[in-house]
């Protein structure tokens, strides 16, 4: 049985002020569940990425309330926010934003380093992590020395490593070809169903939308319908 992880209600965001004054959300109320796969789709500009950001804790909404399992988002101070994001949330991005200077590997252990996990264990889950999406002989290799297919896996790995119980996905497949974007879905579907991992991507293509349980649409900073 799913239960509710992630609840959004009269959620607004507005940028500027007066007659500037832009509602990139408007109300919008969401509820997500523990274990399942969304896909957040729409125009440009429809509010989205935004709802996205918010839900990462890297953007904070003008008014509305938002639970994450039970806490009161909005209540928590900036470092309570920030530990959130680090402890409970993976992010995957359509840029990848590797750090280009250093191997897969060390890529891979950065958030594990944010929560001063000892060197030992955090390269254990990191080669592990690496292994799961099928670089295991890749680790020392630096991004520019990799496919964008290759960089996507690692960014994922990344985002998996300290095991999130949401993992938020914006455009992930954006950068890549036909081919790469069906195996990062499918690797992604597959922690999933697999793992339970919680999913929440920002996508423009149906294709790739069509992996998630529910289809979310935006428009003009409103949500048009929640099957």
């Amino acid at each position: 049985m799913y239960q509710d992880l992630i609840e959004l209600r009269n959620i607004t965001k507005i940028y500027g002020e007066g007659h500037a004054a832009v509602h990139a959300l408007d109300h919008i109320d969401l509820r997500i569940r523990r274990g399942e796969f969304v896909a957040m789709m729409g125009p440009s500009g429809s509010g989205k990425s935004t709802c996205l950001n918010i839900l990462g804790c890297l953007d904070s909404p003008t008014g509305g309330s938002y639970r994450f399992d039970d806490v009161q988002v909005e209540s928590l101070s900036l470092d309570q926010r920030a530990a959130l994001r680090r402890n409970f949330l993976g992010f995957i991005f359509q840029g990848f934003n590797l750090l280009n200077r250093t191997s897969a590997l060390e890529n891979v252990e950065l958030p594990l380093i944010y929560r001063r996990m000892p060197v030992r264990k955090r390269r254990e889950l990191a080669l592990k992590a690496l292994d799961d999406v099928g670089l295991a002989g890749w680790a020392e290799h630096t991004p520019g020395e990799l496919s964008g297919g290759q960089q996507q896996r690692v960014a994922i790995a990344r985002a998996l490593v300290g095991h999130p119980k949401v993992l938020l996905a914006d455009e992930p497949t954006g950068n890549l070809d036909s081919a790469r974007s069906k195996e990062v879905m499918e690797m992604l579907s597959g922690f999933n169903r697999r793992d339970g991992v919680t999913i929440v991507m920002v996508t423009h293509e149906p294709d790739m939308a069509a992996y998630a349980d529910r289809q979310i649409q935006f428009r003009d900073g409103v949500i048009e319908a929640v099957p």
